[in-house]
């Protein structure tokens, strides 16, 4: 049915086929075995939190009912800048030409 020539060939195309079959296959293995004995080190995105004891400095001290006043001031309100009280604010951008605005809608 098949000539020498074609048995041979066959032959020899089966065993490449074979050879490359158990070669992905070694190496497929050789590359699980890497993975799974890695140790993984993972990146921590913040610091973890630490607790530290209260500080009363920035805090206003207590009101204590029928006692003293607190010591720290209270803050001001802001006031605006006497020289731009009455000055509008200055647009970042020109205007745009007139060429690009587009034509006003027309009611319906």
């Amino acid at each position: 049915m098949f000539s020498d020539h074609r048995k041979s060939a066959l032959v020899r195309d089966l065993l490449v086929a074979a050879l490359l079959v158990v070669s992905g296959v070694v190496l497929s293995g050789v590359s699980l075995f890497k993975i799974a004995n890695t140790k993984v080190d993972l990146a921590q995105a913040t610091p973890p939190l630490q607790s530290s004891p209260p500080t009363t400095s920035d805090k206003p001290a207590e009101s204590k009912p029928g006692g003293e006043r607190p010591t720290t001031p209270a803050p001001e309100p802001a006031h605006p800048d006497p020289q731009t009280k009455g000055e509008a604010v200055k647009p970042a951008l020109p205007p745009a030409p007139p060429e690009k605005i587009a034509p006003p809608l027309q009611q319906k």
